[in-house]
């Protein structure tokens, strides 16, 4: 492991309140996040100055330390090791406390800080959907190259490679109802594998030759939102027999009900359910980007950053996905993509205009990571301190979303990739990257007229 993230988690675990003042140590693609026990402790302004930090901020118990794409996942891995901290069991057992009382006062002042139901149920559906990013940007790449060569070469698509190529890059695509379910079923509670089993129920194509109060069943009816409705059910089901059946039963019997019971409830109630919703909210998107055109992309991309601020942009993850499963893209990734573009530009106006040499070296530092699709250090270290420049970012990022609603881009992933690396996986390259240029530009232009004050150095 690189000494550069030793030195960065040698160097935050005593500015955290050292390692009994943590009760949780994890990442997500940019981000260290530590769980504390008290914030007072933490000294974020500090940790703010450790090079490669690029921003921090306190979120439901977290102190979420802003690395970049790779360096979260690798200074995690060093600063559990220094920590001694791997896990809640293994760190009461570290510290003695085996009631692990620190973190149930924790997760009590969680509730009443921070986290209401349904910021609850945003955080756990899109961490539903988190592990599966990998596989949506492998497979829309392998889609990506298929399709350039298909361009070049249209007699391409008619050969027994192209066809291999396109199994591939569709895997993601044909397992998805079967990942959602194995990970709705982890995310609530329940057992995975039964999460797996309800997916491949509702899947079956062997429902189409069956009817059921006159009606014929219909495969996939609904998509990942009734698996996500028929998970929950279940996995809600198997803690609620669990608990009551008595031991020398509960391996046979308790599996054996929640897939008869919660099937059934399926097939009858939440599939047709699932199905009027997914049918709404796909409906919804594609008349309103279709209808509305350049107005409706300047306005999903103009308020996605604030959408983003108070976490409710989780919530769109589901949509994103049913499109995928829907038409094999998604229309609204690339124009809420545009906001990054917006921060860009909007950010490189304050490098420019800034006499504070702090300010100046951290949108320095910003920038090529913002090209690059992290947009948290130049919103947290540059435009959302600022107020206005933050303001400016949101009209640049409308001006660009403008753009690829106009030319109906599509993206083959739902998240992972932003900036010019989304480029590739999009059914439009140079319409996206024409939407890119307009958020930086009008980003920058709209930085310029509103102004800001130059903090003191």
């Amino acid at each position: 492991m690189s000494d550069k993230y030793a030195k960065i988690a040698e160097a935050v675990l005593p500015l955290a309140g050292g390692k009994e003042n943590l009760s949780g140590v994890a990442s997500c693609m940019t981000r260290l996040r530590l769980t504390v026990k008290d914030e007072d402790k933490v000294n974020f302004e500090e940790i703010k100055k450790i090079e490669g930090v690029k921003g921090v901020i306190f979120a439901s118990g977290q102190a979420q330390i802003i690395l970049g794409p790779g360096a979260a996942a690798k200074t995690e891995e060093v600063f559990k090791k220094i920590s001694g901290f791997y896990d809640s069991a293994s760190r009461a057992a570290n510290s003695g406390d085996n009631n692990i009382n620190g973190i149930n006062d924790l997760k009590e002042q969680i509730k009443k800080k921070n986290e209401t139901p349904f910021r609850l149920l945003l955080k756990k559906t899109a961490n539903i959907f988190i592990p599966l990013i990998p596989a949506f940007i492998a497979c829309g790449l392998i889609l990506a190259v298929n399709n350039i060569i298909g361009k070049y070469d249209p007699a391409w698509a008619d050969t027994d490679y192209a066809r291999l190529i396109a199994i591939f890059g569709g895997a993601v695509t044909f397992g998805l109802n079967i990942f959602v379910g194995i990970n709705t079923a982890k995310e609530f509670g329940g057992s995975p594998m039964l999460g797996g089993v309800l997916a491949v129920i509702l899947t079956n194509p062997a429902l189409a030759n069956i009817e059921l109060f006159g009606s014929p069943l219909v495969p996939a009816r609904g998509g990942i939102i009734a698996v996500i409705m028929v998970v929950m059910l279940s996995a809600w089901l198997e803690r609620k027999i669990r608990s009551r059946m008595p031991d020398a039963l509960d391996l046979f019997a308790t599996p054996f009900l929640v897939v008869s019971i919660t099937g059934i409830a399926a097939i009858i109630v939440l599939q047709p359910l699932g199905g009027w919703i997914a049918d709404m909210i796909v409906t919804g998107v594609t008349v309103s980007i279709e209808k509305g055109g350049i107005f409706s992309g300047f306005v999903l991309a103009c308020g996605f950053l604030p959408l983003v601020m108070t976490g409710l942009h989780q919530g769109l993850t589901p949509i994103h996905a049913q499109l995928i499963a829907e038409y094999g893209y998604t229309v609204l990734f690339p124009i809420l993509a545009m906001a990054g573009a917006g921060q860009v530009g909007a950010a490189f106006y304050v490098f420019l205009k800034t006499k504070n040499k702090r300010l100046k070296k951290t949108a320095m530092s910003a920038l090529p990571v913002g090209i690059l699709g992290v947009g948290e250090p130049l919103i947290f270290g540059v435009t959302l301190p600022l107020g206005k420049p933050f303001i400016a970012a949101c009209i640049g990022s409308g001006f660009g979303g403008a753009l690829a609603a106009f030319y109906g881009v599509g993206s083959f992933t739902l998240g992972g990739l932003s900036g010019l690396p989304l480029a590739p996986l999009t059914t439009n390259v140079i319409a996206y990257l024409a939407g890119i240029s307009a958020g930086y530009i009008f980003g920058f232009l709209a930085a310029l007229i509103a102004g800001f004050e130059d903090p003191a150095e």
